[in-house]
């Protein structure tokens, strides 16, 4: 059973892209590519900065954390990029 990653891009407009992967090297070396396994909200939005990473383990739980990430505010999220936020905290998150 492999672990799941979440992982969080910065774009060159600033803006923030969350996924999950059991590689994040390779997943980013995708994105930064941009070719047909490139996210469609990344596409054109080059150069890219994988500004955070983290292991979560269970595939259900990273999705999980990646949908309630996806769902905060702009300020949350870079909270969570600084550490003012804790992953802990998202999880429970309904």
């Amino acid at each position: 059973m492999q672990d799941w990653h979440l992982y969080i891009i910065r774009c060159h407009d600033g803006s923030l892209y969350t996924g999950v992967t059991v590689d994040v090297e390779r997943r980013f070396r995708e994105h930064q590519a941009q070719g047909r396994k490139c996210a469609k909200y990344l596409k054109g939005k080059a150069p890219l900065a994988l500004v955070f990473q983290s292991c979560i383990g269970e595939k259900r739980k990273a999705y999980q954390l990646e949908w309630n990430i996806k769902r905060l505010s702009r300020p949350k999220k870079e909270a969570l990029l600084q550490g003012k936020i804790a992953l802990s905290a998202l999880i429970k998150q309904k």
